[in-house]
């Protein structure tokens, strides 16, 4: 099922606008290759980034429950994204209720890393909130790249990390500078390094929301 879910691709280049926010959104897609990034307009004009699109998301799904979509899904890197009718979606329901309900619960848990980053970005310090993003990417990675990696690419400028914590571009290069200075990370370019996995995740205060629990899922049909 989820292979005919990928058996067509679109390739797209950096900053290729994938969703328009307010527009209806009859597809949805599964990131095959590159970063994504979700995002809402604000009545500024300023930009919040509510979710970091990584090779194996399902990307719309918030457009679900709406005529129109919610939010805009730009490309981040060169893509590859599989695109597929929402339609398509709702045969999981009644032919593989179990991979559904686990679609249903990586959307919850994903739910409760942007209600982290809310928290986050409503009640902490700037170190804190690029702390916790930092904790959320390398989290994330580590399902594909294996548990004990911590080394990872990061794609983001210091725009977009700030358009996702609510900081700007100079108070994300202090606080990305004051952690490699701490000892904390290493970073060449955007290429990062934990070398402190522990107080990186203590001044975040950050809870792992990428390990879900699956005793409750239905039983897989013949």
């Amino acid at each position: 099922m989820l292979d005919r879910l990928e058996a067509q691709q679109r390739h797209c280049r950096r900053d290729a606008v994938v969703i328009s926010e307010g527009e209806p959104a009859r597809e949805l897609y599964i990131v095959q290759k590159g970063w994504l990034q979700s995002s809402v307009l604000l009545g500024n004009g300023g930009r919040q980034i509510m979710r970091i699109n990584l090779p194996g998301d399902i990307v719309g799904l918030s457009a679900l429950a709406f005529d129109d979509s919610p939010e805009t899904v730009t490309t981040l890197t060169d893509a590859t994204i599989c695109p597929f009718d929402r339609e398509r979606l709702a045969l999981l329901f009644s032919e593989h209720p179990r991979l559904m309900a686990l679609v249903f619960a990586l959307n919850v848990a994903e739910r409760s890393q942007l209600a982290d980053r809310l928290a986050s970005i409503g009640r902490t310090s700037a170190r804190a909130r690029v702390a916790s993003l930092m904790c959320e990417i390398f989290s994330r990675l580590r399902l594909v790249n294996g548990p004990t990696s911590d080394v990872a690419h990061i794609p983001l400028t210091q725009e977009e990390i700030g358009d996702a914590t609510g900081l700007t571009a100079v108070h994300v290069n202090r606080m990305i500078r004051n952690l490699v200075e701490d000892g904390i990370i290493d970073r060449s370019g955007n290429s990062f390094r934990l070398l402190d996995r522990k107080r990186l995740e203590g001044e975040a205060n950050f809870t792992d929301r990428s390990k879900i629990g699956t005793s409750w899922l239905p039983p897989a049909r013949n």
